[in-house]
Formats: structure tokens, sequence, C-alpha cells
């Protein structure tokens, strides 16, 4: 068949990808991301943003030749870049309504575990309201409902879990509810077997795993699956804990995609669990264990880069952000004699002042544009070639700096391969 996927950069979008083009479909992938990868399973990209695409006509030239549509669209939190509602209901009802229009029978959609009992969140309530966008239509709809969705790629809880097993000790949140994770080969089997035109339709399955554990109890896993003893675990007070969720908003209004977010808090007490009966008897899909999912993919020295480097992205961006704005407010304040002394070293006679100035100028500009997510890549690259500006106007003005003894010139060069590591792992998918 010739399938659009929704959402086809994401988690579970891009393993559904891989699979339907394996069993010899047609893909075509949607998705707001302006690169979409260059080599993989999709026949063709269509950029769009479901956050805007809330008119049936705007999917419809998209649509031709289209004979199911699986949707894997899902955002955590509203921020700057990203609103649930949007995504979740207003975008999915128009893709809905066009599929309906366009005669596309088979819409398999992506929703979560628990929205149909409460709705603790933003996100839980418009999950539920795209539901029911799509159940009120006349189509073969197939409603999927996954717990925490755990796999071979990563990213926001899943890629957590595994940062969290690198550390010796486990902060363990308060109030967090049991969790029956689900495998993510499995969630993707299930889509192979309901995209089919012939397979039962109208119906919402929750995909949840056998057995119900806590968070910690997940960690411990991935810290024995990736090879390390056992770890402590320490208990938050409920202080801690709300500084960094609210960490996370901070990040989140910043355009990062943390997910330790409040939405996050308010979902987690109630916990991921369901009912995987009905789920295995429609489809035969066993779902497995999360230690049988672990043990049939052996951790790599890539998973174990992975966990090591994840706990210190976030650390290695704030320090970045701090060095060049609090370079630039000390450059402007209390060190600004000590900019004016150098620069007079340098005989930059009149331009000693406005230099000073500008450095700073430019430090500031440079941390700002790392703390926001869409410019972060532009800024690091900026960093670099200012750094290294610093490295060649200093060693043509000033080359006794060179054998100072708190070595100003040659401290600049671990800076550089801090930011060069920012880069190497910016992305998030």
């Amino acid at each position: 068949m010739r399938v659009l996927v929704t959402g086809a950069t994401g988690l579970i979008g891009q393993s559904v990808c891989a699979r339907l083009a394996a069993d010899g479909h047609v893909v075509l992938g949607a998705s707001r991301s302006a690169r979409p990868p260059a080599f993989g399973a999709v026949s063709r990209w269509i950029r769009v943003d479901f956050g805007q695409a809330d008119d049936p006509d705007l999917w419809r030239p998209h649509l031709e030749g289209v004979e199911a549509v699986v949707n894997c669209v899902g955002v955590l939190q509203d921020n700057a870049r990203e609103d649930t509602t949007a995504a979740h209901a207003g975008g999915a009802a128009a893709l809905f309504r066009a599929c309906a229009a366009a005669g596309i029978r088979r819409v398999v959609h992506f929703s979560a575990i628990g929205v149909d009992r409460q709705q603790a969140s933003a996100f839980s309530a418009s999950k539920l309201e795209g539901d029911r966008a799509l159940m009120a239509l006349d189509l073969d709809w197939v409603i999927l409902r996954p717990s925490v969705v755990l796999g071979g790629p990563v990213f926001g809880a899943s890629a957590l879990i595994r940062g969290l097993a690198v550390l010796p000790v486990l902060p363990v949140m308060p109030e967090t509810g049991p969790l029956q994770v689900v495998a993510l080969e499995d969630v993707v089997e299930t889509v192979a077997f309901v995209v089919q035109p012939d397979r039962p339709a109208r119906l919402a399955l929750e995909l949840a795993g056998p057995e119900r554990l806590s968070f910690a109890e997940v960690v411990a896993l991935h810290r024995v699956w990736l090879g390390w003893r056992p770890a402590r675990t320490l208990a938050l007070p409920r202080w801690a804990a709300g500084l960094l969720y609210r960490l996370g908003d901070l990040a989140g209004r910043l355009g990062w995609r943390p997910p330790l977010r409040s939405t996050a808090r308010r979902e987690i007490r109630h916990g991921a669990v369901g009912d995987p009966g009905p789920w295995t008897q429609i489809t035969g899909i066993r779902p497995r264990s999360l230690a049988e999912a672990l043990r049939a993919r052996p951790a790599s020295v890539q998973e174990r880069w992975f966990a090591g480097l994840y706990p210190i992205k976030p650390v290695l961006f704030v320090v970045l952000v701090l060095f060049w704005t609090l370079t630039a407010v000390i450059s402007l304040t209390t060190g600004f004699e000590n900019g004016l002394e150098l620069m007079h070293r340098a005989r930059t006679g009149a331009l000693a002042g406005p230099g000073v100035v500008a450095g700073a100028l430019a430090d500031l500009a440079i941390g700002l544009a790392i703390a926001w997510r869409p410019t972060a890549r532009r800024g690091l690259w900026a960093a670099i070639g200012l750094s290294c500006f610093y490295i060649v106007a200093g060693t043509l003005l000033l080359p006794e700096l060179w054998n100072e003894p708190l070595g100003p010139l040659l401290k600049i060069w671990p800076i550089l391969v801090a930011h060069f590591v920012a880069l190497a792992i910016l992305d998030e998918r």
C-alpha cells in the first residue's frame, strides 16, 4: 500500500516507517522538520507542522494515492515551539477530515494510555480530543494508546531512563505511579498488523507491558542491561523535585524539550498502566516484559556512551551559557578597567574602550544564542569562530599572553573542545 506516516521523525514514527517499508509498502513521511533524514525508508518527505495545519484543504494535496494513514504526532507540553491542542486536536482533526473527504478508510492514530480515564494535563486532554474527532468519522479507524515506549531509539522519557541508569545514586521522584512499559518492537508490530485494510477496525487498544514496575525498577533494569552494578536510591524531597520540574519548564520556554516538566509531573502521578488483554486477543501479539526486550537487544558501547553523556548535556549547555554571559557582564562592569589595560597594552589607542564593549556584546549575543534552542547551533559555531579570533588576535597583538601563568590563551583550547562536544550531542532525535 501507499501509506502516509505523520510524525515520521519521532521515536515511534521513524520505526513505523522502517517496518512498513520492509513489509513492501510505499511510505510517505510527514514531519515539521526542515531537515528530514537523507537516507531511510521514506520514499517522499512532506514538511507539515501540525500546529499550523488545522485546515483539511492543506492535507488534501498530500493524500493523493494514499491508501492508509498512520498518525504518530505527539508533543509533551506547550512551549515556544509546540502547542499540544493544535498538534493533538486541531491538526489531527483536520487530517482525519481530509482522509474522509479523500476516501481513505484506514487511519491508525497514536494516542496515550489512560486518556479515556483521566486527563491530568493539556497533553492527555488534547489527546482525548483528537481521539474523539477520529471516532466521530465514518472511517476504519484504530486508536493505539501505548504506555511508556522503550526501544533502540531513545527520546524523551526513554532517553531520561538511560541517562539516569548511569548514575551510581538514583534520585527517585516523589508521587510517581506504576508503569507497564511496552517494547517499541511490539508497538511497531501492532501497526504493521492493524494498517492492513482487512483487519478489525473502529477499536481502541491499550498497548501495555505484562508487568507493573516502579520508575526506579525500570531504571535499575536498564543499569543491569548496560553492565553496571546496582545503584543506590535517594528519595528526593518534594521541594527538590518541584525545582527540577520548574527548571524543565524554563528550558521548555527556551525551546528545549526536557522530559522533566510540569506535564510529566502531573501525568506520572497516575502512572501508565492498562489492560493488554484485548490487544493480544485481536492481534495475537504477546507483549514482552522489559527484561525480555532488553535481553533481545544487547547493550553496545554506543549505548553506554549515550547514557554517560545524557546527564552531562544539560550541565554542559548551562556552563557554556553562563560562561559567555558572565564574561560579558564582567567585561562591562568590574573587569572593564582590566579590559582597557589589555587593549592599551595591545596599542589599540582610541579603539580600546569600544573594543572592550564590542567584545562584551559579542559574548552576550553568543550566550543568549546558545540558550535559545532554535539558535543554539549557530551560537555554538559563533562561539568557536570568536574563540579562534581571540587566539589569532591575542597571538598577533599580545604574544606574551602565551607565557602568562594563568594561561588566558591556552585555556581557549579546552573551551573550543567543549563547544565541539556540545555540537556533537545537540540533536535530540
